[in-house]
């Protein structure tokens, strides 16, 4: 089991979806599509705007899907990660994510 591939989670937050210990850095594109492209990748993107987006800059399909994940020991997840927080309840455009900006980020859960 230790040379099993997990797939990459993506994320459209920095959220620790069970206990442990997580790591969260920040990455780089390349980083990111080649980490998606080796592994690849199960979604748990909640907003159609962020899936547009992942789904441009990582060159995958990438659908949004709003499933209760448990993220796995050893498991990296890819977080877009807003450059500011909305305001409660507000579900923004594509337009108001590029507006508002925003970076990746390796989270990854080590124990």
């Amino acid at each position: 089991m230790k040379n099993k591939r997990l797939p990459i989670a993506l994320f459209n937050g920095t959220v620790a979806t069970t206990n442990g210990l997580y790591s969260i850095e920040d990455i780089d594109l390349k980083t990111a599509k080649k980490y998606v492209k080796e592994n690849g990748f199960i979604s748990a993107i909640g907003h159609e705007a962020t899936a547009e987006i992942m789904s441009e800059i990582l060159g995958q399909d990438i659908s949004m899907n709003r499933i209760q994940f448990h993220q796995k020991v050893g498991q990296i997840a890819i977080v877009f990660k807003l450059n500011e927080r909305p305001e409660e309840g507000k579900i923004l455009s594509r337009d108001e994510v590029e507006k508002v900006g925003y970076s990746l980020k390796k989270m990854e859960r080590l124990e």
